[in-house]
């Protein structure tokens, strides 16, 4: 979180965090502080942000390392940069091959490693080490969150105040200090212009943890009531109308509601794409890129467990992971999954669905905040490879979709040539065949991820 100037002349006004605390539960001391002080948070909601931010802080600071973490840490570090695995798969193993670790113990490997894989390039321009000495860079780590690193050998050399000198320096140069590749930084600004600044700032920045209700079998207004009853707080957002975005963050997933099937974790963003397709009961949907179902069991839901769903992709074990997200949500009597290897699968469908999901491969580079090793791992010619698959994808699998039916085109970048530019293609392609009905771009400075969603229909 970066702290506005409001933020700062706050927190040096009123001295420390309790002092926020205390200053939300009595509403009217807040509106006597900001008649007498122009610079004072404007809404409970941004003091509620720089509270959060000083506990946090102060957490870190009082935080002391131990040997068996860091160790942990440098280990997945390793295989994210060098054996060149995904995080998320490197943090699951590293926790499950240790099940002892208590739940602060586990945090701070996950969250230390990902803030390392997140700021890699920036901190290791801070404490001018080799992208590889993966030690540094946890020093380097240390010293942003004001804890001062142990007396290890590691850790010798580090200097702090050529640490923030560097940093004064770095603030002037993008791609370091917000820590991407310099061929990303050319490619946003080329196709973003003067927004790619605040959409890379807003990608850098921790992730919601938001819910999906299953409303086949809760309200929303329920499942919000039960997380209460256990001490967890969510908010309802009206614009996402089956979305809990929780307060604090947490291991959602050992919650007696979700082994019921009460939710699923999917972005706020990503559950708008299944509405926008405007799914009825008793139609046949097809989301032919189905991947690990998020979509398909949302589909499902706005269905009423109705009509029939044929989930797609072109790997076996994504759709494994369908049906058995399926079974738990109670949809998979109407979900149907299949596995495209070969050109006849899409043949035997051909002119038989009323609604067409393409929820296409694409950079990925608006779930970045989720992925942020993927800026290290993606390429140039990753990029240009994958628009030729979508326009593929496009061209093959709208055979599927009957006349009349609606088709969206959907990915999770912020990147015009992988969106509006691909459906303008299309629909030149395929002129007369098809219109375009709606089309909507989700930023990440909107709060979310960045999504791409375009509405056409088939003629």
């Amino acid at each position: 979180m970066r702290l506005t100037s409001k933020a700062i002349h706050f927190t040096t006004c009123i001295g420390c965090f309790d002092s926020a605390r205390r200053l939300l539960l009595v509403p009217s001391k807040l509106e006597r502080i900001r008649q007498i002080s122009p610079n004072f948070p404007a809404n409970n909601r941004h003091l509620v942000s720089v509270y959060g931010f000083c506990v946090a802080s102060l957490k870190k600071s009082l935080l002391k390392l131990y040997r068996n973490l860091t160790d942990a840490v440098v280990e997945s570090l390793n295989e994210i940069f060098v054996e060149n695995r995904y995080a998320d798969k490197v943090i699951e193993k590293v926790l499950k091959q240790n099940p002892k670790w208590g739940a602060r113990d586990r945090r701070f490997i996950a969250e230390t490693t990902y803030d390392i894989v997140r700021w890699h390039r920036l901190f290791y321009n801070l404490v001018d080490c080799g992208p590889q000495d993966f030690w540094k860079l946890l020093g380097a780590w240390c010293i942003w969150n004001k804890i001062d690193p142990p007396n290890w050998d590691e850790f010798k050399g580090l200097d702090k105040p050529n640490f923030y000198e560097r940093w004064d320096k770095a603030q002037h140069v993008t791609r370091i200090k917000e820590s991407i590749p310099d061929w990303l930084d050319d490619l946003g600004r080329k196709e973003l212009g003067k927004a790619w600044e605040k959409e890379i700032q807003a990608l850098n920045e921790q992730a919601k943890v938001v819910l999906r209700v299953n409303t086949l079998k809760v309200t929303r207004k329920e499942l919000q009531k039960q997380l209460k009853e256990e001490g967890i707080i969510a908010d309802a957002p009206k614009e996402y109308p089956d979305a809990l975005i929780l307060e604090e963050r947490q291991n959602i997933f050992t919650r007696q509601q979700f082994r019921d099937g009460l939710f699923e974790v999917q972005d706020a963003g990503s559950q708008l794409i299944a509405p926008f397709l405007q799914p009825k009961p008793g139609m046949r949907v097809v989301d032919a890129c189905a991947g690990g179902g998020g979509k398909t069991l949302h589909i499902a839901s706005l269905m009423q467990d109705k009509g029939r769903i044929i989930a797609m992709d072109t790997e076996d074990w994504k759709l494994d992971e369908v049906k058995k997200r399926a079974r738990r949500a109670g949809a998979s009597n109407n979900i149907e999954t299949r596995v495209i290897d070969s050109s006849k699968v899409i043949k035997r469908l051909e002119n038989s669905a009323d609604r067409l999901l393409l929820d296409v491969p694409c950079s990925g580079l608006g779930v970045l905040r989720r992925n942020p090793d993927a800026k290290w791992k993606l390429s140039p010619e990753f990029i240009d490879k994958v628009k030729l698959t979508q326009q593929t994808l496009l061209h093959d699998y709208s055979a599927m979709l009957k006349v009349g039916g609606l088709l969206v085109y959907s990915t999770c970048s912020i990147l015009p040539s992988e969106n509006g530019h691909q459906v303008e293609e299309f629909l030149k392609t395929e002129a007369g065949k098809f219109e375009l009905e709606d089309k909507l771009t989700l930023m990440p400075s909107e709060g979310f991820d960045g999504f791409f969603m375009a509405r056409m229909k088939k003629l």
